[in-house]
């Protein structure tokens, strides 16, 4: 046995094969600090909301001056707050404090989602799905899978709306829209059939209204699909954020469920967005609404077009079967696009200019059309390709960049054991 000496730092470790890698990261409400927020940064009216929002009530309480809340089910007996109506009185902070300390004591679900929207004002998303109940009234650990998957992925295709509207974004946006998740924070799913996200206002909210309003338009268009049998109103829903991936999130949402909901409530220190109402109430869809749903993916898979783009890239992978004719060239791409990728197919002389400003270090920019087959990852009509002049240093770090990542490439294909060229 060897023993690491005690002054040595540990060694990074390499992330194993089978952990996700997803590219939509979201924090666990267990991230933020558990202690409660300090009793002068809490607004009672902003807690008093919360505490409504959560299912408690008032019981009484001196008018004008605090009021006593209870929670729902059985703790009710057992456990209230006394929460001051405003700060004009001597023991207001005293009052916010002890109810602030009781509520990180609860350990309720509830609790720490009111203490973590009075630590980071945020709005709420909240999920329900309607699965069989297991032993305990739980829910088996696939059916908490999904809800996290298709929760997740419907915030993604909100974040996508954010960027640019489309009825199909494939790999476009996807990095824009993966940052834009790495401030949600997410609650815990007490028997797996419920989860809330909280957008911090600071930078979620126009998350949280477009998905709200995205949700909503979903809606009407499946009423309409069921009422009228037409797609017209899928159509004009791209405008309002729907697209095949939010369709995708729901089909996904309801499967295998027996109804599921939709819910957004907005921060009470920010207040009510523009163009949205105080009180909005949860939109439910049923199994009787799939086949609408997977028409509409479908339909949004097959009809967007492909868009006319000059991109400027580097060169990162050659292949063709001989050496003379034509090849396929792969492109990191800098500028033209938000993807991070595309093929070409190039005509021999094409291919040779690419293959020279590969060898040199140089950018590429050439003229062609994303195609919406395969997630516009390929560029078809590839034309007036051109090396980019750029200044040594921005040339250098292209040279490292391409030799890195071929290097990778090579320890890969050596690894797999196949030399050959791998789709996107």
């Amino acid at each position: 046995m060897t023993h690491r000496p005690t002054g040595e730092p540990l060694r990074s470790v390499r992330p194993h094969p089978a952990d996700p890698l997803d590219d939509t990261p979201v924090a666990s409400v267990t991230s933020v600090d558990a202690r409660p927020p300090e009793p002068g940064t809490v607004d009672p009216a902003v807690l008093t909301a919360l505490l409504h929002r959560h299912g408690w009530r008032r019981r009484g309480g001196a008018p004008g001056r605090y009021g006593r809340w209870t929670p729902p089910g059985p703790a009710a007996g057992v456990t209230s707050l006394l929460v001051p109506a405003g700060r004009a009185f001597p023991d207001s902070d005293d009052l916010l404090g002890e109810a602030l300390l009781a509520l990180s004591r609860s350990g309720t679900p509830a609790a720490r989602e009111i203490l973590l929207s009075l630590t980071v004002p945020s709005d709420e998303v909240r999920w329900g799905r309607d699965v069989p109940a297991g032993p305990g009234d739980a829910a088996s650990w696939t059916a908490e899978e999904q809800l996290r998957s298709a929760a997740r992925r419907m915030l993604l295709a909100g974040a996508l709306a954010t960027r640019a509207r489309a009825g199909y974004y494939g790999a476009r946006h996807r990095r824009a829209a993966g940052a834009a998740l790495e401030n949600v924070l997410v609650g815990p799913a007490p028997g797996g059939r419920r989860l809330t996200a909280f957008l911090p206002v600071t930078t979620g909210r126009p998350l949280a209204v477009r998905l709200h309003h995205a949700v909503c338009a979903a809606r009407e268009a499946v009423d309409y699909r069921r009422a009228t049998g037409g797609m017209e109103a899928f159509d004009s829903a791209v405008a309002a954020g729907v697209s095949h991936e939010l369709t995708e999130a729901l089909v996904a949402l309801v499967r295998g469920t027996e109804g599921a909901t939709i819910a957004v409530a907005w921060a009470p220190a920010a207040g009510v967005p523009e163009g949205c109402g105080a009180l909005t109430e949860p939109v439910e869809f049923s199994p009787g609404d799939l086949p609408a749903l997977r028409e509409a993916a479908a339909r949004y898979l097959r009809v967007e077009p492909s868009v006319p783009v000059r991109l400027t890239g580097t060169v990162v992978r050659m292949r063709r079967t001989g050496p003379r004719g034509a090849g396929t060239v792969r492109l990191r791409v800098l500028a033209g696009a938000d993807v991070p990728h595309v093929r070409i197919t190039l005509d021999e002389e094409a291919y040779r200019i690419a293959g020279h400003a590969h060898l040199v270090g140089l950018p590429v920019r050439v003229l062609g059309r994303l195609e919406s087959r395969g997630g516009f990852r390929r560029l078809t009509g590839a034309c007036e390709i051109a090396p980019v002049q750029v200044d040594d240093a921005e040339r250098d770090r292209l040279l490292k960049a391409v030799q890195e990542h071929v290097e990778v490439a090579a320890h890969f294909e050596e690894t797999c054991g196949d030399g050959g060229e791998r789709g996107d």
